[in-house]
């Protein structure tokens, strides 16, 4: 595969991602407003049992695909890509204990940083969308933050896949409950 190949595979995931966090958000609406009925609520519970093991996916995927662009393809990450990989890389290793865990109490510390995250994701997006004529504060010349390595669909960058990975990954973790095992045990 080509690095073009790659590129729209990766904005796929990241559009798919999308697709995941509004309908959780959809469905979160709909169940709080009680119209939900019975099968919402299967739905809700089978999807909160697993969106502790699809948030840990997700964070794999993200870091393969950084990886990927970066040791492979040789993109230099520049300051804010720094950052943004300073607050997704270490949930793929805490994810992934917490899903041997079953240990949903993670979300509490997990979304914060992820919230941080896509905070810098939105302005490094933001600024690769729309380069300031004056640069950043970020910029270097050997790493620019407005250089669009991968530009799919006329929007989808790189810090738009890193936040489209943790607006999924906040939606997940959000809705993540614990097995009926477990929740007997905690109400013990």
């Amino acid at each position: 595969m080509k690095v073009g190949d790659f590129s729209l595979l990766f904005a796929v995931l990241a559009l798919l991602c999308w697709a995941a966090a509004v309908a959780i958000a959809v469905g979160a609406l709909v169940w709080r407003s009680g119209r939900g009925g019975e099968r919402l609520a299967q739905v809700r519970y089978d999807l909160g049992r697993g969106a502790l093991p699809l948030a840990w996916v997700v964070s794999l995927v993200v870091i393969l695909g950084s990886l990927y662009y970066s040791k492979v393809q040789g993109y230099v990450p520049c300051e804010l890509c720094w950052y943004q990989r300073i607050c997704l890389y270490p949930w793929s290793v805490i994810l992934g204990i917490a899903t041997f865990r079953r240990d949903v109490s993670i979300k509490v510390y997990a979304i914060p940083v992820l919230c941080i995250s896509a905070a810098i994701s939105i302005y490094h997006t933001w600024i690769q969308a729309y380069p300031p004529s004056n640069g950043t504060s970020f910029c270097t010349a050997d790493a620019p933050c407005t250089l669009r390595y991968v530009w799919q669909f006329g929007f989808v960058s790189l810090p738009f896949m890193a936040l489209s990975a943790a607006v999924a990954m906040i939606a997940l973790l959000s809705i993540a409950s614990p097995s009926p095992s477990e929740s007997i045990e905690e109400s013990r």
